[in-house]
């Protein structure tokens, strides 16, 4: 059911109300709620629920299923997707955490939420940015001051993701939401790229490293009407840690540009 378009069924399929469970009779609220509590053990001692993150994961990828999860519920009046933001960094499940990441980057695709995402109450960017960062990462003042508290608060021990492929997944959503220049320049205002080029340096995993250069190469680069005094505007990020690492990679660009368009459409994700 969850490869197929009848997924759209729970989106109204009605159930008795679970009592102490979820105060809603429709079916994908229901399954919400217990995945949010099986995390803590309080609906059933003997299951986790942490593979209905993988059915929440397929229900983003249809546009009935991204616009539940991004539309406040009148039953509890939060978005769905909220619910799933806490399980994107450990001690969540590989789980959970991989099938968050899928989800933030399947509603991404829908640019006209875009807005929604990146602003309260959702502000899902802190919430994929973690993932990527470690507490060991560098950087100066200047940098640190353009940052998201969150990542300026990092204490010492904080881990980086340590599984590649939800890496990639989040890189992807974030080259998603690159899509037009009001969210471009969001995430350059966030720090995106310092925490993008500390990535690239700690972890040797080419899907990553290739998700580390498309990024970069649309966040650094001019856009229409700009001229920029710094030349590392535009370069791969392989050129532009060169000088900490010694290193090289290869970079791909996945948007294609008009010259006569301030957005781009993107057309391959990897």
């Amino acid at each position: 059911m969850a490869k197929s378009d009848s997924i759209g069924r729970l989106l109204t399929l009605k159930r008795d109300v679970a009592l102490g469970l979820s105060a809603s009779k429709i079916a994908i609220d229901q399954l919400m709620d217990c995945f949010v509590k099986g995390a803590e053990g309080s609906w059933n001692l003997k299951a986790d629920f942490d593979y209905l993150a993988y059915l929440f994961a397929d229900l983003a990828k249809f546009p009935s299923g991204a616009s539940y999860l991004t539309t406040i519920q009148s039953y509890d009046n939060v978005h769905p997707l909220s619910k799933l933001l806490p399980f994107t960094t450990p001690p969540s499940s590989l789980p959970r955490r991989l099938g968050a990441a899928t989800v933030l980057k399947n509603v991404s695709f829908s640019v006209s939420s875009h807005p929604t995402l990146l602003s309260p109450p959702l502000s899902i960017l802190p919430y994929i940015l973690l993932p990527l960062a470690s507490g060991s990462d560098s950087y100066s003042e200047s940098e640190t001051d353009q940052m998201l508290e969150e990542i300026q608060l990092l204490e010492p021990d904080k881990k980086r993701e340590p599984n590649s492929n939800i890496l990639v997944t989040h890189l992807e959503t974030l080259l998603l939401l690159t899509t037009t220049r009001g969210e471009r320049e969001k995430l350059r205002e966030a720090g995106c790229y310092f925490v993008v080029r500390e990535l690239h340096l700690a972890v040797e995993n080419e899907g990553v490293r290739e998700g580390c250069d498309r990024l970069v190469q649309v966040l650094m680069r001019d856009e229409e009407g700009e001229e920029h005094l710094d030349q590392s505007r535009g370069a791969p990020v392989s050129d532009l840690v060169t000088e900490r690492d010694g290193g090289s990679d290869r970079g791909m660009m996945v948007t294609q540009a008009d010259s006569g368009d301030e957005d781009e459409q993107i057309v391959e994700i990897f």
